[in-house]
């Protein structure tokens, strides 16, 4: 099942699994905390074993991680993901500290 949450209704602790689903170079720049790097085109099947529970996925603004979303339905359709709308776009627009990667 997919859903959505605003970025401004979110926020982000070490217990959930937060992917950011953008290349390492973007990812790298700036990224909300606790996100991971699981770039859209690295999404499997064996990936998504890795894991448990839901998923907040997040790209730039929005367009990534819907396509994300679908991918992963497309692959589990019993769990459960949360598109965060807004994106890193729209944390930093909300004043979030923002992690770089050097």
């Amino acid at each position: 099942m997919i859903k959505t949450l605003d970025i401004a209704n979110f926020t982000p602790n070490a217990d959930l699994t937060i992917w950011d689903v953008r290349v390492p170079e973007n990812y790298n720049s700036e990224h909300i905390a606790h996100a991971q790097n699981v770039p859209i085109e690295n999404i499997s099947p064996e990936r998504l074993a890795q894991t448990t529970g839901d998923i907040y996925i997040l790209c730039g603004g929005g367009t990534k991680a819907e396509k994300a979303c679908q991918l992963l339905e497309s692959i589990d359709p019993n769990r459960t993901y949360i598109h965060l709308t807004g994106g890193t776009r729209g944390a930093k627009a909300l004043g979030w500290t923002l992690i770089t990667e050097n």
